[in-house]
């Protein structure tokens, strides 16, 4: 038994733990377990019924507003498990401040981050408060909208009907993010050639719509990972990378980021991968098995998200993820996510027809992917077969097409076709 971000160990009942108790109450909830020491080893409490009284006015004395937890006595009456939940009315507050977990660590919230606590308190998000900039055109907006669902007009009751402007305050965050200009960050595109010392392009989109700039994207995409291959009397587009992964993982980025930072989405373009980075982890209420099964959605910002949908941009009811790994269904090489507290990266790599290989041979296509030319003394001590088996299952690849050799004798090296 050890210590987690939702679990923690306090050999006594001293004032540290209400830190805690707030940091559980302001996230995701958690449990605090009275007579264990750090190592999870149980040392018991003397009275653990006076215990429970001690803990309670604590609690009830301390924080602002009550928090919603229960106490259970445990391991034969020896120890106290307190549980806290998630509360409704943040941010709770222990002696003014406002706390949240780092791994197992209990620290205060910085000021941007207790706004955020505050707006969920109230049930606002940062799209909805009134944006700074009130001299807004939508010019871009207004296009899509005909081109995609062949509005006849657009107005101001158009803007009304997508929530980004009411009569009382006027334009919001989601209008502004929306608007032909605005000062919202936008995508850092930077295409690398062999390595990250190699720069071949470097693309900026901000300030303007995001609408602009998840075309201005793909734009840039299909100059790198789209060209046309003759085929007979036929011209036939080859996709390197799935055109629509790419962009559904540019729409996500786009609806799903936290927009109070000046932050952009960086976009690293490789020969074998792109890599999307946005900014903002996962929203309140949902886990990362949650976020990447496609089980349950949370929409940060919900507004934005239902233009998108309109548009036909995204499905609204959270199912990118799933969509992305369907599109890489037939493929050797799969996307990869990765969750951490600040930011969301989705891994798109050059797409590889699927060529019915094994487990075995799966293992060293990942290995030659990564690389251009390799030798079998280079491959083999990475690999966890030894070096006659590995020589074999390349012969293998060699025969289904996957694998050429180039070179002879020492100098042989295999590289994928």
């Amino acid at each position: 038994m050890r210590e987690t971000r939702t679990t923690e160990f306090k050999e006594k009942i001293t004032n540290t733990f209400l830190k805690t108790v707030s940091a559980f109450s302001n996230y995701d909830g958690g449990e605090i377990l009275f007579g264990i020491d750090d190592n999870g080893n149980i040392k018991g409490l003397s009275d653990v019924k006076q215990a429970c009284l001690d803990i309670e006015n604590k609690i009830n004395d301390s924080i602002t507003p009550q928090p919603d937890y229960t106490l259970e006595l445990q391991n034969n009456e020896r120890t106290v498990k307190l549980t806290v939940k998630s509360g409704h009315q943040k941010p709770y507050l222990y002696k003014s401040k406002a706390y949240k977990r780092n791994d197992t660590a209990t620290i205060e919230v910085d000021t941007l981050e207790l706004s955020r606590l505050v707006l969920e308190g109230k049930n606002i998000s940062f799209e909805e408060l009134p944006c700074k900039e009130q001299e807004l055109t939508f010019d871009t907006l207004c296009q899509n909208l005909k081109k995609y669902i062949q509005i006849d007009t657009f107005n101001q009751d158009t803007l009304k009907t997508l929530n980004l402007y009411n009569n009382t305050t006027g334009y919001n965050n989601a209008a502004g993010i929306l608007a032909d200009k605005n000062s919202f960050p936008g995508i850092d595109i930077v295409r690398f050639g062999e390595n990250i010392s190699v720069i071949h392009k470097r693309a900026t989109f901000d300030h303007r719509s995001i609408l602009a700039v998840y075309e201005k994207a793909s734009e840039v995409f299909k100059d790198y990972y789209q060209h046309e291959e003759i085929q007979g009397t036929d011209r036939i587009k080859v996709e390197k990378i799935p055109e629509a992964a790419f962009r559904e993982a540019i729409a996500n980025a786009l609806i799903h980021r936290t927009w109070d930072v000046e932050s952009q989405i960086k976009v690293s373009m490789f020969h074998d991968r792109i890599e999307i980075i946005s900014p903002g982890g996962l929203p309140s209420g949902i886990t990362e098995d949650e976020y990447l099964s496609g089980k349950l959605s949370v929409l940060r910002n919900r507004n934005l998200a239902n233009v998108f949908y309109r548009l036909g941009f995204v499905e609204i009811f959270g199912t990118g993820i799933t969509r992305i790994k369907q599109l890489y269904e037939e493929s050797l090489n799969q996307p990869d996510f990765e969750v951490s507290e600040n930011t969301i990266m989705i891994v798109l790599p050059v797409f590889e027809k699927n060529q019915n290989l094994t487990e075995d041979e799966r293992k060293i296509y990942k290995l030659l992917s990564r690389t251009i030319l390799k030798s079998i003394s280079e491959i083999a001590p990475y690999t966890p077969f030894g070096k006659s088996k590995t020589t074999q299952l390349l012969k293998e690849m060699c025969k289904k097409g996957v694998v050429k050799i180039e070179g002879r004798g020492r100098g042989t090296k295999y590289v994928i076709k």
